[in-house]
């Protein structure tokens, strides 16, 4: 198959301290011929030198000599393998308590969560908090891969046990389109990873491989109202289009057609689309995740910062917000800060009005404070200095979510859900 005609799969992993989960990305790479000759040759070179009698193919995947030397994930990377119907690319996250803000960043922008559990341990405390991240992202394909297998002697009984325990889990989110797929792997003998294992006959469901293969994008893509954030005013003022003024930017939730009724955000003006261009074509209607320039019919103002959706769908225009934000940077959030909010590629000041809880990752609940900390998740309302055009999280991801940035150093302090 042509690589422009493969469907994009987006999958991010969890998994604590030797679950596996570098081994089982490292055999997936491995099994669909996605390593290169010299990877391979240093994976086997660097096994033989440890005195392993396998491959150690989480060499494919810990990049930086810390991860090596720890053996463990801290920062997130982004790894790439394909097979003849589908391109895959893997956001391997951090599992650790102190890196949760590695995983909320790296697992933003999936469709898929697998989530690694080690059969001998089943289901912990970095589990819940694992599941807890899928939750808030509001990921709707949840994969538990339930490793070492083999170290359990392919018990179907321990299999069983573990899936009971994460349904248990799966009982307290709040969260109720999770599609919950449980697999049971051997990620360094390979059983059900890419090949349908021969020790495990009791297991009559899908290799995780083929699994993410019968997955498809429209299915995981979130079916919302039309978001259309300009980015920036095309004007050639060239002969042949003197007169042309588009509007250029991304098409989050839902798709738009030529002669659809639309609203300009803020200044509430409507005027239809008159048309639709992709580089050279005019296209009759553009699809969620395209990249395109809209014409008007009406000389409307609008420029970059500004939001293009459908006259039936106008999202909420406030001055104050309520989310749920993750704290990454090691300065705390306190009230009474301020800030600059980048809500899409619109910036306002945004101050801390007040903090409502930390929340608890392992779904215990929640706790009065007065300040958030690096890698901690809580609830927070905020003052803006104009409005802003939004949905909460749940309705559109595109449209909910936004970044805190200190004004002083320009770093990113914040990640935020809006309720």
């Amino acid at each position: 198959m042509n690589i422009q005609n493969r469907k994009l799969i987006k999958i991010a992993t969890a998994g604590s301290v030797d679950d596996g989960k570098s081994t089982l990305i490292g055999r997936l790479l491995y099994d669909t011929h996605s390593l290169t000759t010299d990877k391979i040759e240093a994976i086997e070179r660097s096994s033989r030198q440890r005195g392993y009698d396998y491959l150690d193919f989480s060499l494919a995947t810990d990049g930086l000599v810390a991860e090596r030397e720890q053996g463990i994930t801290i920062d997130v990377a982004h790894i790439y393998f394909n097979t003849d119907k589908t391109n895959f690319i893997v956001a391997d996250t951090p599992g650790h308590v102190e890196y949760t803000r590695n995983m909320v960043t790296g697992a933003s922008t999936s469709q898929v969560a697998i989530i690694l559990i080690d059969a001998r341990k089943g289901v912990i405390e970095q589990t819940y908090r694992h599941f807890f991240i899928a939750n808030l992202l509001r990921m709707s394909h949840v994969v538990v891969a339930i490793n070492k297998m083999d170290l359990v002697n392919y018990s179907e009984d321990v299999f069983f046990k573990i899936k009971a325990d994460f349904d248990a889990l799966v009982g307290k989110s709040n969260f109720g389109e999770e599609q919950i797929t449980f697999i049971p792997v051997s990620a360094l003998k390979g059983e059900n990873v890419t090949k349908k294992s021969t020790e495990m006959p009791w297991y009559v469901g899908n290799t995780l491989l083929d699994h993410l293969e019968v997955l498809e994008p429209e299915d995981l893509q979130e079916s919302t109202a039309a978001r259309f954030p300009v980015q920036l005013v095309i004007r050639p003022k060239t002969e042949a289009y003197h007169d042309f003024r588009g509007f250029s930017g991304k098409l989050y939730g839902n798709s738009l057609t030529v002669g659809d009724r639309v609203t300009v955000l803020p200044s509430g003006n409507e005027s239809k689309i008159k048309s639709i261009h992709f580089f050279d074509q005019e296209l009759e209607s553009a699809a969620p995740g395209s990249s395109v320039v809209l014409t008007l019919t009406d000389e409307v103002d609008c420029s970059r910062g500004d939001m293009i959706v459908k006259s039936v769908e106008v999202p909420k225009s406030e001055k104050s917000l309520s989310a749920t934000i993750c704290q990454v940077n090691s300065k705390p959030l306190q009230v009474g800060q301020k800030y600059t909010l980048q809500h899409g590629v619109n910036r306002v000041l945004a101050k801390v009005d007040r903090i409502e809880a930390k929340v608890y990752t392992d779904f215990s609940g929640s706790e009065e404070t007065d300040q958030l900390k690096l890698n901690d998740i809580g609830k927070v309302h905020f003052r803006l200095s104009k409005p802003i055009h939004f949905d909460s999280y749940n309705e559109s991801k595109s449209n909910g979510a936004f970044i805190l940035i200190d004004e002083g150093s320009f770093d990113t302090v914040s990640v935020g859900f809006i309720e």
